[in-house]
């Protein structure tokens, strides 16, 4: 609606015989309310309010209640007033008025397919059934793709659809702009506060969030998801009140998160129940079955990760594959993750990356924590060995260090600087990696200090060239022997040790026999006689002289070394007269290769000696 004021046009010389002249000299007013919405595009302009032209009146304009503008490929929108002048636009917004409550800022992330009921959901329900005057704030953290967000999502869906708050706020919150703008839109939102000034907006609503003794109680819940840097945090925490609280999603770690009336809850792993029932109902959405076994088996390949667990089973719902063919293709070490999970514009419930991307840059905020540029190098060493435990002596003994000293800084264009990298700057490169957990760092544990989880090695082995890859295999299997005590006293290292040397060689065999096979390979297999696992020190020696012999000749010495810890292996597991056959023929060939005089020769006879006395001693028993 639009009101002028009447009057009669004046001619010259002749005053304006109306009685009320003076004032209507003046320049006329213009009321306007309730007006609908508008959109413009390619340039227009639209404007949802008032318009006044160049040549148009210039008096008081009062504008209320417009509707919305929006405008897009280059348009102009307006709510409110605006003026368009010869050279100038000049525009007044209109007042807004607050939303009434319940309200919602922000859209909460759609519901996962076959949504899972966690532990984790308890834990928050407790927190908030406990009540009291302390503020609940809780910090959920985890790896990526444990599914903090979906978490955060679900209790914040319950809660809204139960009536148990009055206004939820959902904020993105990767960035420090993008929690002030979060914070910013439910100030205009909910208290008409000026859009204009984002950052005064976004704290009239953490200062009208304090409770107030003369204020009506409002039942609040503010989600910050996925949260990058604590700094980002520093005076964007929610206030503590008792008709409040907040749910706070991050990879990070820090002290600094958790504190005054905040608390941790670490989420982690799907259970092996919990990742059999979600691919199963996932897999029944598409009229798919499988049997039990191998969805078993799949989830622990896959390490129990929700989100590999949903990425799989669109690959294979989308590829047309068993659970069984799935799972050859994932032992195939030669295919990378990336090929073996849906592309991008096919991922499941709106996410955004793949498992093999979504630790990139979680990788490249811990390469730039102090001391810089040595996390990504100890992240590589550690995608070679034992995903359920590293020996904390393995990654920072020399060889460890040798590796880390040649490390690539951020921010150098790839050029390689060698600094002297002590045994303090490794753990703190652990630290680092913890912080964005991407491992878990337990120094209490020294025999399984790093656990890492098997798709994180994985996907970091995938980012290397072949030459990196095999010489970061040799560097790991150095760390490896370097380790190794001469005499096993303590038998939980010498179990880790090899455990770490089984993960190491079947993450790289080919690399440990190039250009000759590794001694972490001998010393594994006399690491298991030593602990009286003959059985297993046998089956170790017999599977490397096979390799040895097939990879290099059996005229090889590391073949007919190979062949001289088997046959020992015989005569310890109770055949000394197989172990003296076996000497008998690996003596022939030993001399023939390498002389009668040749410390290997010497040996062979020795060995020979000793097992055929041990076969006449045995025989005569027996008998």
């Amino acid at each position: 609606m639009v009101r002028w004021p009447n009057r009669r046009p004046e001619r010259d010389g002749e005053p304006n015989a109306d009685p009320g002249a003076a004032d209507a000299k003046r320049e006329p007013s213009v009321t306007l309310a309730d007006t609908g919405t508008a959109a413009a595009r390619d340039g227009a302009t639209a404007v949802t309010g008032y318009t006044r032209p160049a040549s148009g009146p210039a008096g008081p304009v009062r504008v209320s209640h417009t509707g919305d503008a929006t405008a897009s490929e280059g348009g102009l929108a307006n709510t409110g007033y605006l003026a368009i002048d010869r050279f100038t636009l000049v525009q007044q917004a209109a007042p807004r008025a607050p939303f009434a409550w319940p309200h919602q800022v922000g859209v909460l992330p759609p519901r996962a397919q076959s949504l899972q009921h966690r532990a984790e959901v308890d834990q928050l329900r407790a927190a908030v059934n406990r009540g009291g005057t302390e503020v609940l704030t809780q910090v959920l953290t985890g790896a990526g793709g444990v599914g903090k967000t979906q978490l955060a999502a679900d209790c914040a869906r319950t809660a809204w659809d139960n009536g148990e708050v009055d206004v939820l706020v959902w904020i993105s919150a990767s960035s420090r702009s993008a929690i002030t703008a979060g914070y910013a839109q439910a100030g205009v939102e909910i208290l008409a506060a000026d859009p204009g000034d984002p950052e005064q907006a976004a704290r009239s609503f953490l200062a009208w969030l304090e409770p107030k003794a003369d204020q009506k109680p409002c039942r609040w819940l503010v989600v910050l998801d996925d949260v990058a840097e604590p700094a980002d945090m520093r005076g964007w925490w929610p206030p503590t009140s008792r008709h409040g609280r907040a749910l706070v999603t991050t990879r990070r770690r820090e002290a600094a998160l958790p504190g005054a009336g905040r608390r941790r809850v670490t989420v982690g792993l799907f259970t092996p129940q919990e990742a059999a029932a979600y691919f199963t109902a996932v897999l029944a959405a598409h009229d798919r079955q499988e049997p039990a076994d191998q969805i078993n088996s799949l989830a622990a390949d896959l390490g129990y990760l929700p989100l590999a667990l949903a990425q799989a089973a669109t690959y294979i719902v989308d590829a047309d594959l068993t659970c069984a063919s799935y799972r050859e293709l994932l032992a195939d070490r030669l295919r990378k993750l990336a090929d073996l999970l849906p592309e991008p514009s096919a991922l499941p419930d709106d996410q955004t990356a793949t498992v093999a991307a979504s630790w990139s840059l979680s990788v490249e905020r811990a390469n730039q924590l102090r001391p810089a540029g040595l996390a990504r190098p100890m992240l590589q060493l550690a995608s070679f060995l034992d995903p359920n435990g590293i020996p904390a002596t393995v990654l920072t003994g020399r060889p460890a260090l040798a590796h880390l000293s040649r490390r690539t800084p951020t921010g150098t264009g790839g050029t390689h600087q060698s600094a002297q990298v002590s045994a303090e700057d490794a753990v703190l490169a652990l630290r680092a990696l913890h912080r964005l957990s991407l491992i878990d760092h337990t120094p209490d544990i020294p025999h399984q200090a790093v656990r890492v989880h098997q798709l994180v090695q994985r996907a970091t082995r995938d980012t290397l060239t072949p030459d990196q890859h095999d010489r970061l295999a040799c560097t790991t299997a150095d760390t490896l022997t370097a380790a190794w005590p001469t005499i096993e006293r303590d038998t939980a290292l010498a179990r880790a040790l090899r455990a770490n040397a089984t993960a190491l060689t079947r993450a790289a065999e080919d690399a440990l026999y190039r250009p000759v096979p590794h001694r972490v390979l001998f010393r594994t297999g006399q690491s298991l006689g030593e602990a009286g696992q003959v059985t297993a020190a046998t089956a170790h020696f017999s599977r490397l002289t096979e390799a040895t012999s097939h990879r290099l000749g059996p005229d090889h010495p590391y073949a007919l070394a190979a062949r001289n810890n088997l046959a020992r292996c015989r005569g310890e597991a109770g055949d000394a007269a197989g172990a003296a056959a076996a000497l008998e023929d690996l003596l022939a060939d030993v001399m023939r290769v390498l002389g009668p005089d040749h410390p290997d020769t010497l040996k062979a006879r020795h060995e020979l000696a000793r097992w055929r006395s041990k076969a006449i001693v045995d025989e005569s028993t027996d008998s």
